[in-house]
């Protein structure tokens, strides 16, 4: 009976010893393994052994990428203004036995760490920088504090500032400025359209004045060429009158002169100045008057009139209409 219970407590220490001595780490864990308080290895995810009593798990590192939130800060730039910060940070543990050995509290060491380097990269800048610039200040955080992390085995992947919040007084500022700025460019647009405006009306009077001067010169210069032909004309009926008076003919010159002398009167039927103009208006005054120029003219030639006598005989009367009296 006494064997029987030996047997039984053997073999209950044998299984306890058994199920201490089997491990099974979880995927995306890695477990550190103390021998007799020192570290002697780490553990992969699936099925592991361990020497009971003697070695035991020190540390169950999560090797997975993790998010961690940076608390909220007030930060002064380097122009002296004060705005409140606050940002994550992904890490990934590559290295769990100096992840648990080489820092105590990972996760604070990150926090800290993180705050720090963002009060010293956003004291560096302006105010409009670090509300312009965010990309570059995560840029250079990012690189900051993944040197720093290497010894303790861990990858810093990604930071992020979250919020930038400048004070109300501040903002109440650049509100106004933006305004400013914006009421700016309005007025230079503004400006500049009236200016382009001007340009335009001025070029389109330059081209108006130019289409008008080009217009009268045109005018001009086919008025000219009018009288000159105007002028060809009379010097070729002229000519012809002349070579017609030459050949001793008198109908040319009946026409001409019986022409200017009807223009002459109707000008001075047009007058303003004359009240009562007296002429003879009759058909037959006015073929008298052609005939008295053609005897004119006859005598000019040297052929003596029928009726005798020359131009001044007592043969004939006078062949120009007598004019009565204006008042």
């Amino acid at each position: 009976m006494e064997l029987l219970i030996t047997l039984g407590v053997v073999a209950f220490f044998v299984l306890v010893t058994i199920f201490a001595s089997v491990k099974t780490v979880s995927q995306g864990e890695e477990w550190t393994v103390e021998r007799l308080g020192r570290y002697d290895r780490t553990l992969r995810p699936g099925l592991s052994f361990v020497i009971p009593f003697v070695e035991r798990i020190g540390h169950k590192v999560s090797v997975q990428e993790t998010v961690l939130d940076i608390p909220s800060q007030e930060v002064i730039t380097r122009d002296n203004a004060t705005v409140t910060a606050d940002g994550v940070v992904f890490s990934q543990v590559l290295d769990a036995a100096k992840a648990a050995y080489e820092v105590q509290n990972l996760t604070l060491a990150l926090i800290n760490l993180a705050m720090t380097n963002i009060r010293s990269v956003i004291g560096s800048m302006d105010l409009d920088q670090v509300l312009s610039q965010r990309d570059h200040i995560n840029a250079l955080l990012l690189s900051v504090i993944d040197q720093a992390t290497i010894p303790w085995g861990v990858k810093v992947t990604r930071i992020e500032l979250r919020n930038i919040q400048p004070p109300a007084n501040l903002l109440e500022a650049m509100a106004k400025q933006m305004t400013a700025e914006r009421n700016k460019r309005a007025d230079i647009l503004n400006a500049e359209g009236d200016k382009q405006a001007a340009v335009l009306r001025a070029e389109g009077q330059k081209q108006a004045a130019i289409l008008e001067a080009e217009g009268k010169r045109e005018a001009a210069w086919r008025e000219a060429e009018a009288r000159e032909r105007l002028a060809e004309a009379e010097a070729k009926a002229t000519q012809m009158v002349s070579e017609a008076i030459a050949s001793g003919s008198t109908m040319a010159v009946n026409y001409f002169v019986a022409q200017k002398y009807i223009e002459a009167f109707g000008k001075l039927a047009e007058s303003k100045n004359q009240k009562l103009v007296l002429m003879p208006m009759e058909a037959s005054s006015v073929i008298g008057a052609l005939a008295g120029i053609a005897e004119i003219a006859k005598g000019a030639l040297g052929n003596p009139p029928a009726g005798g006598g020359g131009a001044g005989g007592s043969g004939g009367g006078s062949p120009w209409p007598s004019a009565g009296t204006r008042s």
